[in-house]
C-alpha cells in the first residue's frame, strides 16, 4: 500500500488551516457532524427516487464513541459513503468539494450552475481534526459497492487508500488526540461530558440523531448489599428541532439571542427578534434577528445581503437574497419551507412565484416590527436606527423613490425644538397652524447649521427646523417632497415662506438701486460665483452663501467626496445682507474707494462660505484680507 503525497498546494494550505484558520480548536467537532450530515442528505435525496437506495438507506443517525486508553474519537454516519475514487477525490485534496461530483449526478441540465449545491462538503472543514488528532482515519462504504475503503493519514506527510470491511453503507471518522502539552489539553476531548457540551452548543440544529455513550449511576441490589454501579447508556444528545420550529415557550428571546450570536457571528445581542409561523397555500417558518451593530464588512462589496433558505431540512443557500428587499438588507435569519425544491438554482429562486409571496409578507413582518419598536421601545429603536438608518435613507432615494411611501415613517431627524431625532409624523403633528412647511437645513454639524442666517429666521418665527447632518439627508428629503400633504422645504429655498411677500418686495427695490454694485460684485468675484445678489432672509449675518439650480452646496460637499473627478458643482449665488452695517461700508467704499470694495467683497464671501461649511479658495489671502481693513 503505498502512501499518496498531498499537492504542494494542498500541503501549505493544510498547515495554514491547522494553525492559522482555525482558532478554535473545539469547533473540529461541529465540522465532523456536519460532514456527517451531509452524507445523510445526499443518501436521503437519492432515495427519494431511487427504491433500491432507499432499502438501503434506514432511519439516518450519527454515532459518537470514545476509547480513552487508545485516544479515540469516532464519528459515524450511515449515510451516502464513498468510493475509493470519492475518497482520493474529496479528501487527496484539500478543499475539494465533494457536492460538485453530486450535484453533476443530479442533474445534467444543471451541472454548470454552481448555486445548486446541497448543504457542505468534504473539505476544509474536514481537516479541522488535525487541530486536536495527530492522526485521520476514514472508513467508507459507498451505498453503490459492497466493498469498504480505508483512508488514512497523519497530516501533509500524505495519505493511503485500501480495502476494507464495513458491514453497513456509510462512513466513519475516526481521530487518534494528540498527546498533551502544557498548553492544551487534548484528552478533555475524551470526555463524554465535554463531547456532549460541544454536541449541544454547535450542533444542536443538525435533523439527524446524534448519539453519545453517557455514563450514568444506579442503585442496585437490596438491603446491605444495595450498592451504587456505573453503566453507560446510548442517549441522543440534540434536539433535532431547530430553534426556528420551537415555540417560544421552548424557545425564549434569550435563546434565539444566544442562537443568532453563534450562527452569525455577533457579540452583540440583536435589537429584535422576529417570529413568523405561516399555514396555507404556502408554509413557512422564519426566524429573523434586527442587529444591534453594523458587522465590519456590511458598507463592502464582499457583504451578502439574504436570509438563509432550508426545505425539507437541507439548506438550499446561506443568503437567498431575493428574499429581502435591499432597504432591509441588514436583516439575518432563517426561512424554512418544504414548498421548494432541493436542487432549486439561484435563477429559479428570483423567478419562482412561492417565494415572491414569502418575501412580501417578510417585508410587511420587518416593517411593522421597526415601527412597533419606534413607538414602543425607542431606546431599541435608537440603537437600530445609529446602525443602520442610513440604509433606511438609501432606501428612499433608490428606484427612483419607489419606497418611500413604505419607509417614510421609520426615518428620524434630529429636530431643533425637541433636541432629540423626530419622526415626519410627530413633526407635523406640532406644526403651528400658520405653518405650511415642513423645514429642514443641511449641515456638517448641528452646530454649523444652528449658525445659519435662515435658521435663526426660522427659529424667530417660531418654526421647528430638520437638522441634516447625513450625505444622504438632502436627497432624502427631495424624494419625499411632502409629507401629510405639507412640502418639505430647505430654510434656504426662496419659497420657503419665511420671508414675507412685502419683505421680498422690499429687497428688489433695493436689488434695483444697487445694480451697478451688484454688477461690480460679480466681475470682481469672477467665475467664484454665479449671481451676487440682496436677500432679506439673513437675520443678523452680512452675508450668506446659496445656491440656484438642480445642485445644492451640500450636494456638491457629497459628490466631492466620490471618486474621480470633474464633480458637479452648485452655482454658488452671493447674498448680502443690505439692512446689515457690512453692507454700508461696501456701498461708501464702492463709490470712494473700489480697491476697498473689492476687499469687502472677498470677505464677505469667505464669511459666507465659512458660514456655510465649504472651504475658503485662499486661507491666506483671506486672513490677510482681515488683517489689512482692521488696520484702516
Amino acid at each position: 500500500m503505498r502512501k499518496k503525497l498531498f499537492k504542494s498546494e494542498s500541503k501549505r494550505l493544510l498547515d495554514l488551516m491547522i494553525n492559522s484558520i482555525y482558532t478554535n480548536k473545539d469547533i473540529f467537532l461541529r465540522e465532523i457532524i456536519s460532514n456527517a450530515s451531509d452524507a445523510l442528505d445526499k443518501l436521503h435525496y437519492i432515495a427519494l427516487t431511487d427504491e433500491s437506495v432507499r432499502e438501503k438507506a434506514g432511519a439516518g443517525e450519527i454515532n459518537i464513541s470514545v476509547d480513552a486508553e487508545k485516544r479515540l474519537i469516532t464519528v459515524s454516519d450511515n449515510g451516502i459513503g464513498m468510493t475509493a475514487e470519492e475518497l482520493e477525490e474529496n479528501l487527496g485534496t484539500i478543499a475539494k468539494s465533494g457536492s460538485l461530483k453530486f450535484k453533476q449526478e443530479l442533474s445534467a441540465e444543471d451541472r454548470k450552475k454552481p448555486e445548486n449545491e446541497i448543504i457542505g462538503q468534504f473539505g476544509v472543514g474536514f481537516y479541522s481534526a488535525f487541530m486536536v488528532a495527530d492522526e485521520l482515519t476514514v472508513i467508507s462504504r459507498s451505498y453503490k459497492e459492497d466493498t469498504a475503503h480505508i483512508w488514512k493519514s497523519e497530516g501533509a506527510s500524505g495519505y493511503t487508500i485500501d480495502e476494507c470491511e464495513r458491514a453497513q453503507i456509510g462512513t466513519d471518522v475516526i481521530m487518534h488526540l494528540k498527546e498533551d502539552t502544557d498548553a492544551v489539553k487534548y484528552s478533555d476531548y475524551l470526555s463524554t461530558y465535554r463531547l456532549r457540551s460541544l454536541i449541544t452548543t454547535y450542533s444542536d440544529y443538525i435533523r439527524y440523531p446524534i448519539k453519545l455513550p453517557v455514563e450514568k449511576t444506579r442503585e442496585v441490589g437490596e438491603g446491605e448489599e444495595k450498592k451504587t454501579e456505573t453503566y453507560t447508556e446510548i442517549e441522543t444528545v440534540n434536539s433535532m428541532v431547530p430553534i426556528w420550529r420551537r415555540s417560544k415557550k421552548d424557545a425564549p428571546d434569550e435563546e434565539c439571542f444566544k442562537y443568532y450570536k453563534e450562527k452569525f457571528f455577533d457579540y452583540n445581542d440583536p435589537v429584535s427578534v422576529i417570529r413568523m409561523n405561516v399555514d396555507g397555500l404556502i408554509s413557512y417558518k422564519a426566524m429573523l434577528f434586527i442587529p444591534a451593530k453594523a458587522p465590519f464588512d456590511y458598507f463592502t462589496k464582499e457583504y451578502k445581503k439574504g436570509l438563509q433558505l432550508y426545505t425539507n431540512g437541507v439548506l438550499i443557500t446561506e443568503a437567498c437574497d431575493a428574499l429581502v428587499p435591499e432597504y432591509f438588507r441588514f436583516v439575518k435569519g432563517v426561512v424554512d419551507t418544504n414548498d421548494l425544491s432541493l436542487n432549486i438554482s439561484r435563477e429559479m429562486l428570483q423567478q419562482d412565484a412561492q417565494l415572491k409571496v414569502i418575501a412580501a409578507n417578510i417585508e410587511k413582518k420587518i416593517s411593522a416590527e421597526l415601527k412597533r419598536l419606534l413607538e414602543k421601545e425607542r431606546e431599541k429603536y435608537l440603537t437600530f436606527w445609529s446602525a443602520f438608518g442610513v440604509q433606511l435613507k438609501y432606501g428612499v432615494i433608490n428606484d427612483y423613490g419607489m419606497n418611500k411611501e413604505k419607509l417614510q415613517d421609520l426615518l428620524l431627524f434630529y429636530s431643533n425644538t425637541e433636541k432629540q431625532p423626530v419622526t415626519l409624523k410627530s413633526y407635523t403633528d406640532r406644526m403651528k397652524e400658520n405653518q405650511k412647511n415642513i423645514y429642514f437645513a443641511c449641515g456638517k454639524t448641528a452646530q454649523d447649521i444652528e449658525a445659519l442666517p435662515a435658521v435663526k429666521l426660522a427659529a424667530e418665527q417660531g418654526f421647528e427646523v430638520l437638522y441634516l447632518t447625513d450625505e444622504a439627508d438632502e436627497f432624502v428629503m427631495k424624494t419625499l417632497m411632502t409629507y401629510a400633504e405639507k412640502p418639505i422645504v430647505s430654510v434656504l429655498a426662496e419659497d420657503s415662506g419665511l420671508v414675507s411677500e412685502e419683505q421680498k418686495k422690499q429687497t428688489e427695490e433695493k436689488a434695483k438701486n444697487a445694480e451697478e454694485l451688484l454688477k461690480f460684485a460679480k466681475e470682481k468675484l469672477g467665475e467664484s460665483v454665479a449671481e451676487v445678489t440682496l436677500s432679506a432672509g439673513l437675520g443678523e449675518s452680512a452675508s450668506g452663501m446659496n445656491a440656484k439650480g438642480g445642485i445644492t452646496l451640500e450636494m456638491e460637499k457629497y459628490f466631492a467626496q466620490m471618486p474621480g473627478e470633474n464633480h458637479p458643482k452648485a452655482e454658488r449665488v452671493l447674498e448680502l445682507n443690505p439692512e446689515h452695517p457690512a453692507f454700508k461700508a461696501l456701498e461708501n467704499s464702492y463709490k470712494k474707494d473700489p480697491e476697498k470694495a473689492e476687499k469687502l467683497l472677498k470677505l464677505l464671501q469667505g464669511q459666507a462660505l465659512l458660514t456655510a461649511g465649504l472651504p475658503l479658495q485662499n486661507t491666506a489671502e483671506f486672513c490677510k484680507l482681515v488683517s489689512e481693513l482692521m488696520h484702516e
